[in-house]
């Protein structure tokens, strides 16, 4: 048993230093630890001979297996490092090329407009002031000259929060504006803003730009010409505007503004 096993050992080593592939080295391992190789027939030799010699035969079938599967093993990892240097070698590269960036993802609309509005207000003398997107119902509607009774504090179109509410404009950051700090102020207070309002043409929640100018000697006129500027600037020089006589209870004298449709000039269209 001991010479056959040495005969085997002698066998393998020859057949191992031969191998040049993972496929051959695959065959290699079953021939020698398969179910019907070497190792399991010697095993199954062992149990013909005398009792006192098994052990020693045991001792020396498992070293063998050992002695196998340490240089199976190894070759494996020698082969695998052979194959992927191959793979690298055999590729195109050229290191002329520049370099691939990652892709990165773009500023959302929003942010965008958002951007755009405050520069223009910037290049006008504005600064930016924000204020807490839960108000207290005095900032969000009394300081406003809104009262009790107005349709706008129903539950239905202003979420509530206990006794404050989720602003449903940005209007109470001119109040703490006015309360903290002393004219002259120019002043613009972009951010969201919250509505209990959910259809085709409204969200809860939607963002909101308001300005505010506090000095001596201003008209109508300023407001109309501040005006006027910022949508000269975001919709085009030749854009025709037209302000309309309103009513809003915190601002007096009021108007709306309308722009002529930027799709047809005013010719009619869908949009």
């Amino acid at each position: 048993m001991i010479e056959k096993l040495k005969q085997h050992q002698d066998n393998f080593d020859v057949l191992i230093s031969k191998v040049s592939s993972l496929k051959e080295l695959k065959q290699l391992r079953s021939e020698f630890l398969g179910k019907k190789g070497c190792v399991p027939l010697m095993l199954n030799e062992m149990r013909s001979l005398p009792n006192d010699q098994k052990p020693r035969a045991g001792k020396h079938i498992n070293e063998f297996k050992q002695n196998v599967t340490a240089l199976i093993q190894e070759k494996t990892q020698l082969l695998e490092r052979k194959s992927d240097q191959t793979s690298v070698s055999s590729e195109e590269f050229d290191t002329t090329l520049p370099g691939r960036g990652n892709p990165s993802g773009s500023i959302h609309p929003v942010t965008q407009v958002m951007d755009e509005i405050i520069s223009i207000f910037f290049s006008l003398g504005f600064r930016v002031e924000e204020g807490p997107e839960i108000e207290s119902d005095f900032y969000n509607f009394e300081a406003l000259n809104i009262p009790k009774d107005h349709p706008a504090r129903d539950m239905q179109d202003t979420f509530y929060i206990g006794e404050d509410v989720l602003r449903t404009h940005t209007s109470p950051v001119q109040i703490h504006v006015m309360e903290n700090q002393k004219p002259p102020l120019r002043i613009i207070a972009p951010g969201k803003v919250f509505r209990c309002d959910s259809d085709v043409s409204h969200t809860p929640m939607f963002h909101q730009i308001e300005g505010l100018m506090v000095d001596e000697n201003l008209s109508f006129g300023d407001l109309k010409g501040v005006m006027n500027i910022f949508l000269h600037e975001v919709f085009g020089k030749q854009t025709k505007t037209r302000f309309r006589p309103s009513f809003f209870p915190f601002t007096c004298p009021s108007a709306e503004v309308d722009i002529e449709c930027v799709m047809c000039s005013g010719q009619g269209c869908r949009v």
